[in-house]
């Protein structure tokens, strides 16, 4: 194995992505953190803690969801049961696109061919992407344990959960690894990837509502089966180490069997003959699988918002600011709750919409658009078929949020009369998500440098409207979100020209934008 220059290119990647980890590695930190503080919080005594506990252990959809319900009337079990599934799914995501970034990109961007010009050896690059990932995943497990040491919470059970965190995001290191040398594109690689990573979570869900046996199958069921908080027990911690390094020792051997730039799993060949019919069916084809994915996530985030049933009251506690947050319409808990739900799958869908509006940006930079444009289609149309695919991928998403809230407390409760009327409770919710995504379109036509801002205009609505009520904000503050301008449906009735209002709004915002884009150069 020629290792030559992997200390330069490790130093290389860290210098390039130090501000990515240090992200990755505060999200991850604050998801544990925050479930300490707000479980805390939640619960004036411990008896309202064991009524919650009990609710929970018996929903199904929750166990499904998070894992194995185990101490849930403790801080501790709260933090690993709400916390770890989704933190090895972050580990791993993180992982995929930290070795994804550093080898096939590379490949496919022709750059790893200038390095390796150099003296440079064969397998060094590849060691330099898995070492970033591996320091990388270290930093998280370091600081979850760190954050849950200072809450305090006990500390061999908190070292273990960030222990766990490392191995499993290690583990899932080596099989984005292979992924990059069976696939001839970043693109597949990513999804061979998560695929790996989604088999995982289903695999766990399924082992854990049933009899445990498929969990086992599973590197996030044996971070679960850790039992930090619940009886810890260390020897699960070997599977995972054992599965880094045979998933590890897998992909070098793979690696072996390709050329560089090629993957082991051949590129099919395209068709004899083009299949797209325009520029709105090219810019489907190339956002297809983000508007599947979102909406398919947001349907399952409503599910399991939607699982919760009536028991809405036990599970979000005693704390009168909590009841608050969700109250603000003076309706019921369950109808706040509810119309709290719609709104933040809304925000959830903003997600989708501003990348969404962002995506010309991607084929511009990469030089793609320059070629579209020289066989005589109009820059206008180009744009606007990315811009109908955006609005188009929007209403699926937000609709199958609705209606995945709907038919969760329907299986719940078996009271289906709500599907329809949060189903359109969800669509209202159209317009500010569109307003958003034409703010991105307009930074795109105007300062596409700036494009980044965009995902400002989401933070600053999301703190709107978690932080408003509890800290005061003045009127004029929250009338800057679009969200605040809409009636708190299913909590209180539509109102129609608020709706029709913010629809103009965002028309002209990306007509404006469209407008600009018509008038600058390119790149």
């Amino acid at each position: 194995m020629n290792l030559t220059g992997t200390g330069v290119l490790l130093r290389h990647h860290l210098r390039r992505d130090r501000w990515m980890l240090l992200a990755w590695a505060a999200a991850v930190t604050a998801l544990y953190y925050s479930q300490a503080v707000s479980v805390a919080g939640l619960y004036r005594s411990q008896a309202d803690f064991d009524s919650a506990a009990a609710t929970m252990r018996h929903n199904t959809a929750f166990v499904a969801m998070a894992g194995p319900a185990r101490a849930l009337n403790t801080i501790g079990g709260q933090v690993t049961w709400q916390a770890a599934a989704f933190g090895a799914i972050l580990a791993g995501l993180m992982s995929m696109f930290l070795i994804g970034r550093h080898t096939r990109v590379e490949e496919e961007k022709g750059r790893d061919e200038l390095v390796r010009a150099g003296v440079v050896g064969r397998h060094a690059p590849m060691t330099a992407a898995l070492l970033v990932a591996m320091i990388g995943n270290l930093v998280l497990g370091v600081g979850v344990s760190a954050s849950l040491l200072s809450w305090p919470l006990a500390a061999a059970d908190s070292i273990a959960l960030g222990v766990g965190l490392t191995l499993c995001g290690w583990l899932l290191s080596g099989t984005a690894l292979i992924a990059v040398q069976l696939a001839s594109s970043a693109r597949s690689a990513y999804g061979i990837a998560g695929l790996v990573i989604g088999a995982a979570y289903v695999l766990r869900a399924v082992g854990d509502v049933g009899n445990g046996a498929l969990a086992w199958l599973s590197p996030i069921g044996w971070y679960q089966a850790m039992h930090a908080f619940s009886g810890l027990r260390w020897w699960p911690a070997v599977l995972l180490l054992a599965g880094a390094a045979v998933s590890t020792t897998t992909s070098y051997l793979v690696f072996e069997r390709r050329d560089i730039g090629a993957g082991v799993l051949a590129a099919r060949p395209g068709p004899s003959r083009g299949r797209l019919h325009g520029p709105l069916d090219l810019a489907w084809r190339l956002q297809r699988g983000s508007v599947l994915g979102w909406s398919a996530g947001l349907l399952l985030i409503g599910l399991a918002y939607g699982s919760m049933g009536h028991d809405v009251g036990s599970l979000i506690g005693s704390s009168r600011s909590t009841r608050d947050l969700f109250v603000q319409g003076g309706g019921s808990l369950v109808a706040g709750f509810y119309a709290t739900a719609v709104a933040m799958v809304a925000l959830l869908c903003v997600g989708f919409a501003t990348s969404s509006a962002l995506r010309p940006r991607g084929e511009e930079v990469d030089g793609r658009v320059e070629s579209l444009l020289a066989t005589g289609l109009h820059r206008s149309r180009w744009l606007f078929a990315h811009v109908m695919v955006t609005v188009t991928g929007t209403v699926l998403a937000l609709g199958l949020g609705g209606l995945g809230l709907g038919l969760g407390f329907a299986m719940v409760t078996g009271d289906a009369r709500n599907v329809g009327p949060w189903l359109l409770a969800s669509l209202s919710y159209v317009a500010p998500v569109l307003v958003l995504a034409a703010v991105a379109r307009l930074l795109y036509g105007l300062v596409p440098r700036l494009t980044s801002l965009a995902w400002l205009a989401l933070a600053f609505c999301v703190v709107v409207m978690l932080f408003a009520e509890a800290f005061r904000f003045p009127q004029w503050v929250r009338d800057l979100s679009p969200f605040d301008q809409l009636a708190r449906v299913p909590e209180e009735d539509f109102r129609r020209w608020p709706f029709v209002a913010l629809l103009v709004c965002a028309a002209l915002l990306s007509g404006a934008g469209q407008l600009a884009f018509r008038r600058r150069d390119l790149r």
